[in-house]
């Protein structure tokens, strides 16, 4: 990655305006009378404020960045990150079932990538009136740093099955959550990746699984917070994490190889 510290740092603060630019967006319009439309299946679905949200994200970075891509869930942005150069990658609401059904967890996450890697990220979840950011100065919420949770004991730690499975892959969340529920002290999920990723960050979660391959509008902004809290994120081989990986393993690092073993549980019969 060839960028100056001062363009991070932009970077940073613009992933912040660019996330709470959408965010309040879709805060306008959260428990009110919603266009509702499904995309690829009826649990996949979209809202006007969606559409909004994202036109709202992209005018804050186009100001600040006009020549850059963005990657977005909606419309016409670009579906996949360039491997070269800078780029944005634009959720402008993650958890929208949530939010449809009038429930606080969702938010808008946009990160900024150089080369692929994230270097900055933001997400702002509304409702909870919560922003998680990260940047060259590390991972904070509402301005007070984050670090992830420093239990190592499976026994006493909370996983996430993060994502959600098809009709014809329901038997892979059973595999997960038996996977889970046999390690861990308990289970949570909570229907918004973002929010999954920022509570392992946070340390309110020790780790998030799921063994598809995942969009990077639904994870990257999360995982930049992870790793900048103190985190571990692979792959379902161990290895490194990246926007294409097939896999999301992220934890707070003393629970990573279980949950490493648990992952590789899913999709297999039982």
């Amino acid at each position: 990655m060839s960028d100056s510290s001062d363009s991070l740092e932009r970077r940073a603060a613009v992933a912040v305006d660019a996330a709470a630019a959408g965010a309040d967006v879709a805060a306008d319009s959260f428990r009110g009378d919603l266009e509702v439309d499904s995309k690829d299946g009826e649990t996949d679905l979209v809202t006007q404020a969606d559409r909004d949200a994202q036109v709202a994200v992209a005018e804050e970075i186009r100001a600040a960045f006009p020549d850059d891509p963005i990657v977005g869930e909606e419309d016409e942005e670009l579906k996949a990150v360039p491997e070269e150069g800078p780029a944005w990658i634009v959720d402008p609401i993650d958890g929208t079932n949530n939010y449809v059904a009038g429930i606080r967890a969702f938010g808008t996450a946009v990160a900024a990538v150089v080369d692929g890697e994230p270097v900055a990220g933001a997400s702002v979840f509304p409702a909870l009136s919560d922003t998680y950011r990260v940047g060259p100065a590390g991972a904070f919420r509402n301005g007070e740093p984050l670090s992830v949770s420093d239990r190592t004991d499976p026994g006493v730690s909370t996983a996430c099955p993060t994502f959600w499975w098809d009709f014809d892959q329901r038997d892979q969340y059973g595999n997960a959550a038996r996977a889970l529920v046999d390690r861990f002290a308990d289970v949570r999920r909570f229907g918004c990746a973002q929010l999954e990723l920022a509570m392992v960050a946070s340390g309110a979660l020790e780790g998030a699984v799921t063994n598809l391959q995942a969009n990077p509008w639904d994870t990257v902004a999360g995982v930049a917070l992870v790793r900048a809290a103190g985190g571990t994120v692979t792959d379902l081989e161990g290895e490194r994490w990246r926007h294409d990986s097939t896999g999301l393993v992220a934890s707070n690092g003393g629970v990573h190889d279980e949950l490493l073993e648990a992952a590789r549980e899913i999709d297999t019969d039982h």
